[in-house]
């Protein structure tokens, strides 16, 4: 039985209830921005653009966040796998007790849960694991999956001690992840700074705008005054680009 992988796992994973927050978010930072740098609601539908950058991050950034909790339920199932390996059980029916096991950790809506129950079904039906495998490195691109996949496939065919192999496999998987927290933790500080950053234009223009209206005022309603704006608004996306491309570190 060959499945057909989807594009994208990860946005399958994406709630209604996230993009409703998602499109909300990137709808009110494009009123915002119309407000503060025209002064006019026929800027919003002009500001399209805006809107698709901001929610492309919000949805690259959800992305992200589903793909690290899947490292984590990855590492846990490769983990009862080879418990039950070690316990004695053939690996058909190790993935069967992994499943069990795993129904105790984590909801249906999970990921790690969705895929568990793919690998079992077809293990029912008699799928060589093989193409179980290979089925599910289409579904889940990604790279602990693949190189999972690669030495589990390979110790299989050679007869190897897949215990060991599986266990080797998970300390390596669980090492990475580590370092991938201790990066987090360094970075946090630096995200949270360039939100706040990021936030200051909005902040300055606002407070500039309410505390002296007239000062701002020449800003607004005329040709030279929205080329000024608008150049600023150029600017600030291209820094806020810069500033992601810096924080976004991929281990």
């Amino acid at each position: 039985m060959k499945l057909r992988a989807k594009k994208s796992c990860w946005q399958q994973d994406i709630r209604p209830a996230e993009y409703v927050r998602g499109t909300l978010k990137s709808t009110l930072l494009t009123v915002l921005t119309a407000w503060l740098y025209y002064r006019s609601a026929l800027a919003v539908p002009l500001l399209a653009p805006v809107w698709l950058w901001h929610y492309s991050i919000w949805k690259r950034e959800c992305l992200r966040k589903k793909t690290g909790t899947f490292q984590l339920q990855f590492k846990d199932a490769i983990q009862a796998l080879s418990s039950a390996l070690s316990t004695g059980y053939s690996i058909e029916n190790a993935w069967k007790e992994t499943e069990k096991e795993l129904k105790l950790l984590y909801s249906g809506d999970d990921r790690i849960r969705k895929e568990l129950h793919i690998i079992v079904s077809q293990i029912r039906i008699n799928v060589p694991m093989e193409q179980i495998m290979g089925d599910f490195t289409e579904r889940v691109k990604q790279e602990d999956v693949r190189n999972f996949a690669a030495v589990f496939t390979a110790a299989r065919k050679s007869g190897g001690d897949m215990v060991a192999i599986i266990q080797n496999t998970a300390g390596q998987i669980g090492d990475k992840i580590e370092v991938k927290r201790e990066i987090d933790t360094i970075l946090a500080a630096k995200e949270y700074e360039f939100k706040v950053m990021s936030a200051v234009p909005y902040i300055i223009i606002g407070y500039m705008s309410l505390s002296f209206p007239e000062f701002m005022g020449a800003l607004y309603g005329n040709v030279i005054g929205t080329g000024v704006m608008t150049i600023c608004l150029a600017a600030y996306i291209g820094a806020c680009c810069l500033g992601q491309r810096i924080i976004g570190i991929e281990v």
